[in-house]
């Protein structure tokens, strides 16, 4: 097995189980134990897990619980919402990512005609009343820190799904660093969905610029419409000019 497969792997095994020894991990992934040292180092290095007596554990203080987060800068994701929804067309097909800025979507589609498939926990439990929303799940194991699904079921369904429009979520962004997320367990279906989608809508708030988290799961170039709650600086202006990003705001 290539070694980033392997390391991905490891990570969201221990995210699945919380806490893990190395010699459950040598048996389950059939390497040695100084391989499985080695891939561990580079987890804990990143922050992603930490070290434990006979093995490892997942570092819970790189996630905030997703309840909190919802509350945080609650207007502007509101307003988010709204802009983002004026791309949204009776019939597309749409892929709604996890995150408490996407969920803002729903007030202003609810009625409308679509097809959603989402690994977002909430926004399929707050879509449930308008039977005009057709819901698709990824499936997969639920992440409670992020209320989300994950896992390798939910990339190979992403697969399948023909998306004519994502819209996406991200703790922070940076051109050097790209679009990033605090959940490991998440980055790959994102990666997926953003390889996936004819067209790609970031929306975050203006607190996520010059950001960055643990994972980057796509470059800012990847990105067709970047929507925020006000203009950003002029370095993003001139990025996005270069790279046909249109960017939305009030």
């Amino acid at each position: 097995m290539i070694k980033s497969k392997r390391i991905n792997q490891i990570k969201e095994y221990v995210f699945e189980h919380e806490s893990v020894s190395l010699e459950e991990l040598v048996e389950h992934f059939g390497v040695s134990k100084n391989t499985i040292r080695r891939d561990i180092q580079s987890l804990v290095d990143s922050g992603i897990i930490k070290k434990v007596y006979g093995g490892v554990s997942v570092n819970h203080s790189t996630l905030v619980v997703f309840n909190e987060r919802r509350d945080q800068n609650l207007t502007k994701k509101q307003e988010i919402g709204k802009l983002a929804s004026q791309f949204v067309e009776d019939g597309d097909v749409i892929f709604v990512d996890s995150g408490t800025t996407t969920l803002e979507l729903l007030p202003y589609i609810q009625h409308r005609q679509l097809t959603i498939v989402t690994n977002n926990f909430d926004f399929i439990h707050e879509a449930k009343p308008f039977p005009s929303l057709s819901i698709f799940s990824t499936g997969g194991m639920l992440e409670r820190k992020t209320n989300s699904f994950v896992g390798f079921q939910s990339i190979e369904l992403l697969k399948k799904y023909n998306i004519n429009k994502a819209f996406i979520a991200s703790t922070g962004i940076s051109i050097t660093n790209g679009v990033t997320n605090s959940s490991p367990l998440e980055t790959d279906l994102k990666s997926t969905v953003v390889e996936k989608s004819l067209n790609v809508y970031l929306m975050i708030d203006d607190s996520k610029f010059d950001k960055y988290a643990l994972t980057t799961y796509c470059s800012l170039s990847d990105i067709d419409y970047l929507i925020t709650n006000s203009i950003p600086n002029a370095s993003y202006q001139q990025y996005a000019l270069e790279h046909g990003i249109k960017i939305v705001t009030p």
